[in-house]
C-alpha cells in the first residue's frame, strides 16, 4: 500500500515567483494552509518547502506529503529548473527524492494560470472592453509582475492542453513615436528590449527613467508600487505617463498573443501589477491598443479581455493538474 493511502497524506502546491513563494496543501477539504514566503529569506526552494511543511504540519519527518505540483517563474523543459529572475535552481528528480514524493509536477507559472482559466467564475475576473468569449476556443494569459508571464490553453477532447513558452521575452515594438523614442533610449541600455523590459515591475522603472531622461530632469528613486500610486501620479507627470505607456504597450503584446493563438476564448491578464490598477486600467489605452491591428481590428474586437481577480489562480490550475 502506498504511504499516501496508509497515512492519508495531503498534496503540496506552490506558486514560486522571483519575489515570493506561495505554498498550500490540498486535501479532502480543498486548498488550505496558504502561506507566502519571501524567496530572499531562504537559500533554496528545498529550504523554503521544508520550512513551510515543518511549520504547517509541525513535523520534520518525511514523507509529509504524497505528491506536489509546482508553478515556477522560468522554463521547465529539462530536469534542471532555474528561475528567470531569481537565483534559485533545482533538479526535479532530486527534489522529488528529497521530499519522498510519489509524484512531482513542475510547470511554468503562467502555464498553471492558463490551466485555471476555463474554470474561472464571474467572481474571478473583470472584463475590460467588449467582446464575447467563444466556447471551446484557445485562451491566452499574460501577466506583468516581477517579470512578464505568458501562457495559454487550447481545447482537446475532454479537456484542455496547456501551452508553455517564454513569450514575455518577445521583442517590444512601439505603437507611437513617443514609444519609439523610449524604446530607442532603452536599446542603449539593453542588448534586447523585450516586452518584459517594459511590462513588469522593473519595466515600470525603466519606462519612468527613460521618460525623465528624455525630459532632462533628475530621476527619483521610485519603486514600481510608487510609480503606479495614484497620489504620486497626480503630482508627477512622468510617473503618470509611464503608467499610461505601460498599459498601452500591454495592449500591443496582448493583441499579438491573441492573434498568435487565435484566442477567441479570451485573453486573461494576471500578475501582481494590473489588478492593483483598478479602474485606472479600465480607463487606460489598453483595450484600444489591443484592437489596433489594422485590418484585423474586427477580429480582435470579438475577443474579450479580462483582469484576473482570483487571489491564487495558479493554485486552481495546479489543483486541476493534480486531478489529471
Amino acid at each position: 500500500m502506498p504511504l499516501s493511502e496508509k497515512y492519508n497524506l495531503p498534496s503540496l502546491i506552490a506558486d514560486v515567483g522571483a519575489t515570493n513563494a506561495r505554498l498550500a496543501l490540498v486535501g479532502e477539504s480543498g486548498v488550505e494552509r496558504v502561506r507566502v514566503l519571501a524567496c530572499e529569506n531562504h537559500p533554496s526552494i528545498q529550504a523554503a518547502i521544508g520550512t513551510y511543511l515543518t511549520e504547517v504540519l509541525q513535523s520534520s519527518d518525511w514523507p509529509l506529503v504524497k505528491e506536489a505540483a509546482l508553478a515556477v517563474a522560468g522554463p521547465v523543459a529539462n530536469d534542471q529548473v532555474t528561475l528567470t529572475n531569481h537565483p534559485w535552481s533545482f533538479s526535479k528528480n532530486q527534489l522529488r527524492e528529497h521530499l519522498a514524493l510519489e509524484r512531482l509536477i513542475v510547470v511554468n507559472d503562467f502555464t498553471a494560470v492558463a490551466v485555471a482559466t476555463p474554470y474561472f467564475t464571474a467572481n474571478d475576473c473583470n472584463q475590460v472592453g467588449g467582446g464575447v468569449a467563444l466556447a471551446s476556443a484557445p485562451i491566452g494569459v499574460i501577466g506583468p509582475g516581477s517579470g512578464l508571464g505568458v501562457g495559454g490553453v487550447v481545447p482537446i477532447d475532454n479537456g484542455w492542453l496547456p501551452l508553455s513558452g517564454e513569450g514575455g521575452h518577445v521583442t517590444m515594438t512601439p505603437g507611437t513615436t513617443r514609444e519609439r523614442d523610449v524604446l530607442d533610449r532603452l536599446q542603449d541600455r539593453f542588448d534586447h528590449v523585450s516586452a518584459e523590459r517594459v511590462l513588469s515591475g522593473p519595466g515600470l522603472v525603466n519606462l519612468y527613467q527613460a521618460l525623465v531622461g528624455m525630459a532632462g530632469v533628475p530621476a527619483v528613486s521610485y519603486t514600481p508600487a510608487q510609480i503606479t500610486d495614484p497620489t504620486i501620479c497626480e503630482r508627477d507627470p512622468h510617473c503618470r505617463e509611464a503608467v499610461e505607456m505601460f498599459c498601452a504597450m500591454l495592449g500591443t503584446i496582448a493583441g499579438n498573443l491573441a492573434l498568435t493563438l487565435g484566442a477567441l476564448g479570451g485573453i486573461y491578464i494576471a500578475g501582481g501589477i494590473v489588478p492593483k490598477l483598478g479602474t485606472g486600467f479600465t480607463a487606460s489605452g489598453f483595450r484600444k491598443r489591443f484592437e489596433d491591428k489594422g485590418r484585423m481590428r474586427p477580429y480582435l474586437a470579438r475577443i474579450p479581455t479580462y483582469v484576473v481577480t482570483h487571489p491564487f489562480p495558479a493554485f486552481l490550475g495546479l489543483s486541476k493538474l493534480l486531478d489529471e
